[in-house]
Formats: C-alpha cells, sequence, structure tokens
C-alpha cells in the first residue's frame, strides 16, 4: 500500500460477500515489494459486506459504491469499470473477493508477466472444496476447462484459444483502455473469457496458467450456490453442451453397467477388469483438475452426472434468454449468434466507434 502513485491497482467488485470478504482484505493488504492501491466496489450488497470493507479503510482500502446499473449491462462488468475510473496504477489486477492471496504473490505476478512479455496474466487459483456436492462436481469441471482451454494453447499466439479465470486477471492498463476494458464487453456474461478473447485478438499477449502458489479460493458454499453459478457459466464455456453432456455420461456409464451386470447377474469376471480399467481411466482424466487423488475419486464417482446436469440445466437456461445470478437476472446476448466470441469483437469495435 502506498500514499504516492501505485505500481497496482487492485480491484476488488463485492456483491453480498460478508462470508469471504474479509479474508480476501487480509491478503491482500499484506502483499509486499511493489507499490499498490486496493479498490472494493460494492455491488448494491444487502448483506454486511460493506461494513467490512470499511473496516478496512484504516489500512488504506479505499470503498465505493458501484455506479447505478446500466440498462444492458452486467454487475460485475459495471462495478469493474466504476473502479477502474478511481484506478492510478500502471496494472490492473482483478480479482474476487472470495480469493484468498498467499503472501508474496502480486510481486511475483508483476515479474511473471514481465519475464513472459506478456499484456495480461491470468491464474487459476487453487479450488477449496467442502462439501460433497464441492468435492463431487469441481474436479470434472475445471478438468474438462483444462481440455477445452489448454494454458499452452492460451499462451500460444498462433492459436485462436482465448481464456482467463476472474478471479485473478492482471492487465496493463494500456492495454485494458486499447481492448475498450469491460465497457466494450458490457453485456457479457463470461466477461473474463470475453476480455481474454478482445486482448488476444488485438494482437497482444496472454500468460495463463493454474496457480496454487499464488491464490486460492472457495467458489461456492453450498449446492444452490454451486448449482446457480455453473448453470450461469457452463453452456457459455463449452460450445457444444449436449454433446459433451453424452459423451460424459457414457463414459461414467460403462463402467457402471459393467460393474452391475457382474454384481447382479453373475457374468463372467472379466466385467470386473473392464470396470476397474474404466474407474481408473475416469480417475486418470480428472488429473488437469489439479485436486488431489481423493477429490479425484469423488469426481469419478458422483461428479460426471452431476456434469451433466448443470451442462444441460445450463443448456437450457441459456436457451431460454434468462440466466440469474446473485438476485439479478440477464439475457444471454450472444445466444442467437453463430459465434459468441465474434460478438464480443464485433461490440468492442461498435463501443470504439460510436466514441470517435
Amino acid at each position: 500500500m502506498v500514499s504516492g502513485q501505485p505500481e497496482v491497482s487492485i480491484i476488488v467488485p463485492a456483491r453480498n460477500e460478508e462470508s469471504s470478504l474479509a479474508a480476501c482484505l487480509e491478503s491482500i493488504v499484506a502483499q509486499a515489494g511493489v507499490a499498490f492501491e486496493i479498490i472494493v466496489v460494492n455491488d448494491q450488497s444487502t448483506d454486511c459486506t460493506l461494513e467490512i470493507a470499511w473496516s478496512f479503510s484504516n489500512l488504506g482500502v479505499r470503498v465505493v459504491d458501484a455506479a447505478p446499473l446500466p440498462a444492458n449491462w452486467t454487475g460485475k462488468n459495471n462495478a469493474l469499470v466504476s473502479g477502474v475510473k478511481l484506478a492510478r496504477g500502471n496494472w490492473f489486477l482483478f480479482t474476487d473477493a472470495d480469493t484468498v492471496h498467499l503472501p508474496g504473490s502480486l510481486v511475483r505476478a508483476i515479474a511473471e508477466a514481465r519475464d513472459h512479455h506478456a499484456d495480461m496474466l491470468s491464474y487459476s487459483p487453487k479450488q477449496i472444496t467442502v462439501t460433497f456436492w464441492e468435492m463431487a462436481t469441481m474436479p470434472v469441471i475445471f478438468a474438462e476447462l483444462a481440455r477445452q482451454y489448454s494454458p499452452s494453447k492460451v499462451r500460444d499466439q498462433k492459436s485462436p484459444v482465448a481464456a482467463a479465470n476472474g478471479q485473478y486477471i492482471l492487465i496493463k492498463r494500456e492495454v485494458y483502455d486499447a481492448v475498450g476494458g469491460h465497457a466494450a464487453i458490457a453485456d457479457q456474461i463470461l466477461e473474463d473469457v470475453a476480455l481474454a478473447r478482445a486482448v488476444k485478438r488485438s494482437g497482444r499477449t496472454i500468460f495463463f496458467r493454474y496457480a496454487a502458489d499464488a491464490v486460492r479460493t472457495r467458489m461456492y458454499r453450498n449446492f444452490a450456490q454451486l448449482r446457480e453459478g455453473w448453470t450461469k457459466n457452463l453452456a457459455l464455456l463449452f460450445p457444444s453442451p449436449a454433446k459433451l453432456a453424452l459423451k460424459m455420461l457414457v463414459l461414467w456409464s460403462l463402467p457402471v453397467a459393467m460393474l452391475l451386470a457382474y454384481r447382479y447377474r453373475g457374468l463372467h469376471g472379466w466385467l470386473s477388469a473392464i470396470y476397474v480399467l474404466g474407474f481408473v481411466y475416469l480417475v486418470t482424466r480428472l488429473r488437469r483438475a489439479n485436486f488431489t487423488r481423493d477429490r479425484e475419486i469423488v469426481g469419478a464417482l458422483f461428479g460426471y452426472p452431476m456434469f451433466v446436469y448443470l451442462l444441460l440445466r445450463s443448456k437450457r437456461a441459456r436457451a431460454k434468454g434468462n440466466i440469474s445470478w446473485k438476485g439479478r437476472s440477464y439475457s444471454d446476448p450472444s445466444a442467437h449468434t453463430e459465434n459468441p466470441a465474434q460478438h464480443v469483437i464485433d461490440k468492442k469495435h461498435h463501443s470504439l466507434a460510436t466514441n470517435h
């Protein structure tokens, strides 16, 4: 924290985050090695979020209210833009209120971005899972995300794959301004991926990796939150959710069917071998998710059908054009376009054109 010119402006949007905001801010104010400021944007919270944020004001945390929500904007994009308007740093760090930042992670992230000549750096945090539903579902989702958005492809300028995790996005101010920032993707529900696509299509570089050494998070604390959150996101993250759901259901069902056939019909013992091999494959498939072995086993046993359910639920919500999150309802602007990524770029170009 500094009273003069900061190198990094850390912007934390917060809507009803009383269960996690204090731990987040404690971990951020303890960072050292680089000059930074912290801006918490209260997004019309109805719990104790605002009071918790103000309790850190004596440590230099600046607390502001999000501007009134414009039509066709998502709440998070509006909150982030409200924070950016006050930011003074050469770098912006957008980080969620449910993150916890490890000591020294900020200065290391700046150094890593510079070492890789990255205009934008994003970390995928270590996911903390506590309840059964978290332990079963999260390994499957993150394993499939790692396949869809391979970090090596995201980092490759020749690859069209672009992604970021909105829980930790570090971006140069000049690059953010050049692509139009969150104002250019104001109606995008999946704002992190939309921003990454805008950055990559502009010819700039992204560095993306799993970063258990830098940041951790517990995204959802009960089944209702998990269901609402992934219903909002999954059909946007995966281009063919129905096909993926069918594939996952088949992969999970085959070894289960073999086990049931062996157990109840007394068929040949080779069926048990097929079950074991199939189950081992399911567990191995989850290794990309970076969870512990016990979470992988729970995910292999119970997570695949949950993933199928959430995929199809998300697809249905998107088709109906009504996506809910934290008490707000949004229509998906890309639901009726053939290429959602192109919608993001077209909207940015329209915004830049009207600004001129």
